[in-house]
This record gives C-alpha cells, sequence and structure tokens, in this order.
C-alpha cells in the first residue's frame, strides 16, 4: 500500500476508527474536530523512546495569560490540570515566577518560534513537548481559541490536563474516553473529573502508582505520626478544593473524595514559608482561600502560593490582648460565619462584614451540648454538619448536629 494510505491507517488507529485507509466519512468528521496539536505517532502511549522525567517534583511557570480569562481562573486550572496526574502518580508540582521551570506554559499565535505555528481559531488548540530539556516539557496554548472555565467554549482545564499528559511522557490513546484521546470532548463532568483506567495505565507504566513510590518531597522520617496511633490528635483541619487537610507537628494527610488511603506529606512541601505545629485552620471556599493560624499569627494560602502581606496578627480580627493562640476554626459556608473556638469558648466571626460579632465570646458547652472538652480541630461537613475533631484516635471524633451529638467515624 501507499505510503499515504499507510499514514491514513495509522491515524485511523490511534484515533480508535476502523482502519480502512481511506477518507471515509466517519474519519473526515473525527479530524475536523478540535483536536490536540501533538501528531499522532507511535503505536504506544508513550512517545517513541519512552522519555519521562528522571525527578518525581518538577516545577511549571506561567509565562502569560489569556485576555479571556482572569489571571487567577488561569492558575486555578493549571494547578487542578497538575492536580489530576498528582493524584495517581508520585509526581509533586510546585510553581515558579520567573526562570526557567521544567514545565513552561504559555499562549501564542500562529508562529511562535518553535516550528509549529497555531492554525487560528479551530482545529489545533495547543500542543505539548515530551520530557526533556529546553522546549521540551513545555505546553502552548492557541489564544485564537476561546478560552474558558466552562463548557461555553474550549474549557482550558480539560485541555491543560491533556497537554501536561503530554508534558509527562504520554501519547494520544485510542480510547475515545480517555482524557488522551486526540479529539476535545467537552462534555467531561467539569466538576468530578476523573481520569480513565487507560490513563491511569499509562501514566502509572512510567512514573509507578502513588501507593508503591513515595514523593522526594514527604520522606518517611523517624519520627512521623502514625495514622494508626489510637493517642493521635490533631493539630488542625480544613478542606481545600474538595480535599480534606489533616495537620499534625511538620506533617499534614490529604484525603481527596477519589482516594481511600490519605496522603501523608510535609507541610514545608505544599507551602514552604508556612511554620509547623499549626493551631488552626478553615477554607474560605468562596475566596479559594486556606486561613492558617499559629500563636499570634495567621497566614492567607490559595493553592500552593502564600498571600502577600501576611502573617497578620490574629487581633486584628476582633480578639482580646489576652486571646494568644486559636485552638480551632471553621467557615459556615451557608451562614458566611466563621467560629474559633479558644479554650472553653468560641466567637463568631462576621465574613461580610469583616468584624467580630456581639455577645462574644460565648461558652462552648452551652452551644453544643455534649462537647465538654477543649476542641482540637474542627470541620464542617456537607454544609450543615459540625465536626469535631478530639483527641480520641485518627478519625474518630464527636459529631455535633442541631444539638444531638454522636461518636463516629470519619
Amino acid at each position: 500500500s501507499s505510503p499515504v494510505v499507510n499514514k491514513i491507517q495509522e491515524m485511523q488507529k490511534s484515533l480508535g476508527l476502523e482502519v480502512t485507509g481511506k477518507l471515509d466519512s466517519n474519519t473526515l468528521e473525527v479530524i475536523n474536530k478540535p483536536r490536540c496539536g501533538v501528531p499522532d505517532v507511535g503505536h504506544f502511549n508513550t512517545f517513541p523512546g519512552m522519555p519521562k522525567w528522571g525527578k518525581n517534583h518538577l516545577t511549571y511557570r506561567i509565562v502569560n495569560y489569556t485576555p479571556d480569562l482572569p489571571r487567577d481562573a488561569v492558575d486555578f486550572a493549571i494547578e487542578k490540570a497538575l492536580k489530576v496526574w498528582e493524584e495517581v502518580t508520585p509526581l509533586t508540582f510546585s510553581r515558579m515566577h520567573e526562570g526557567e521551570a521544567d514545565i513552561m506554559i504559555s499562549f501564542a499565535v500562529r508562529a511562535h518560534g518553535d516550528f509549529e505555528p497555531f492554525d487560528g481559531p479551530g482545529q489545533s488548540l495547543a500542543h505539548a513537548y515530551p520530557p526533556g530539556s529546553g522546549l521540551y516539557g513545555d505546553v502552548h496554548f492557541d489564544d485564537d481559541e476561546k478560552w474558558t472555565e466552562d463548557a461555553s467554549g474550549i474549557n482550558l482545564f480539560l485541555v491543560a490536563a491533556h497537554e501536561l499528559g503530554h508534558s509527562l511522557g504520554l501519547l494520544h490513546s485510542a480510547n475515545p474516553e480517555a482524557l488522551m484521546y486526540a479529539v476535545y470532548k467537552p462534555n467531561r463532568n467539569l466538576d468530578h473529573f476523573r481520569l480513565s483506567q487507560d490513563d491511569v495505565d499509562g501514566i502509572q507504566s512510567l512514573y509507578a502508582s502513588k501507593s508503591t513510590d513515595v514523593s522526594p518531597s514527604s520522606p518517611p522520617e523517624p519520627g512521623t505520626p502514625a495514622m494508626c496511633d489510637p493517642a493521635l490528635s490533631f493539630d488542625a483541619v480544613s478542606t481545600l478544593r474538595g480535599e480534606i487537610l489533616f495537620f499534625k507537628d511538620r506533617y499534614l494527610w490529604r484525603k481527596s473524595p477519589w482516594s481511600f488511603q490519605p496522603e501523608l506529606h510535609l507541610i514545608s512541601a505544599f507551602w514552604p514559608s508556612l511554620p509547623s505545629d499549626l493551631d488552626a485552620a478553615y477554607e474560605d471556599s468562596s475566596k479559594d482561600i486556606v486561613f492558617i493560624f499559629k500563636g499570634n499569627k495567621f497566614w492567607a494560602v490559595r493553592g500552593s502560593e502564600v498571600q502577600a502581606g501576611y502573617p497578620k496578627v490574629i487581633h486584628i480580627l476582633g480578639f482580646p490582648p489576652t486571646t494568644r493562640k486559636i485552638d480551632a476554626a471553621v467557615y459556615d459556608k451557608e451562614k458566611k460565619k466563621t467560629y474559633f473556638f479558644v479554650e472553653d469558648k468560641y466567637w463568631r466571626f462576621d465574613e461580610k462584614s469583616q468584624s467580630m460579632e456581639r455577645g462574644f465570646p460565648r461558652r462552648i458547652a452551652d452551644d453544643f451540648p455534649g462537647v465538654e472538652t477543649k476542641v482540637d480541630a474542627v470541620l464542617q461537613e456537607s454544609g450543615k454538619r459540625i465536626l469535631v475533631l478530639l483527641p480520641v484516635g485518627v478519625l474518630w471524633g464527636i459529631l455535633w448536629h442541631q444539638n444531638e451529638v454522636y461518636f463516629g467515624l470519619f
């Protein structure tokens, strides 16, 4: 057969189509849809030679931004896309704001200096290069596309997650359900996105699974807290973009909805400038910020970044000078109130007016019947229930809901 027929057959195979060697209607329909600009070459779901990064901690830098979205929306989409791969491998990522990162991310139009010019609106949406130095590992988005946070245009998160798969060493998959399928599919569940098993098998063929390999950012060390220690209590607990973080000494456990086993990390691997032995933490999801407390100071973090202007002193929130530390804190999403627990009392902070409410502090025992002892950590669950974690075991505690108290396993 001719080289042209061979190429058509190769493309049909890579797209999971019937291999006819002809540009039939099914083939033309698929290849005319918006897609990734990385060529369909090779017969495997990795690049020829299986290039991969020789380290587990990678850096990335967002070089410039699209005018289609706010900067923080772009930051969030890229961070969420990286997390897709981080969840199933030992890989971790940290952001750089200047200099040369492993993965340089940029928006460009038409010719942009890499001999792979974009084609204007439609067709090729982005392209990325396999692992390596220089241009390799980088991701380029076509800024002639309409980039969006939802499915009204081209969803930046979905395309970024796909392209970052290339940056980590994956080629296209012939499975139409896979993230690494060449054709853009906007009808995926964006709120609860999960990789297909085909994607997981592909990336783990390069880097192994998270459970069988340990990230160098969190090596096991003497003194690491034991999950099953019946005497274990937490320093703080908070949600973070759908996950739950449990803080203890220099460490934190990450519990995501799609993984059964919590992951242990050093706090410094996420936020190098934060102290250890924290006192309290809570997420204000409306601002995409987690507030973290130690002693008379507190920090604000968004994703992996500590916000400018912090730490601040807790007394600017309205605490009296005699209050030296917070034991626990939780944000009530429905009422837009934050509860601060200190010894046997609690305060309530109005997030709308940014002021401490009158009539506080009040006694914890009066308003949370059954909760008699000092509170270690608090978490709002499902918007209505408040879970109070006490030093009675790693995931045991008191569940308080509408003046009823339950002991249970979290």
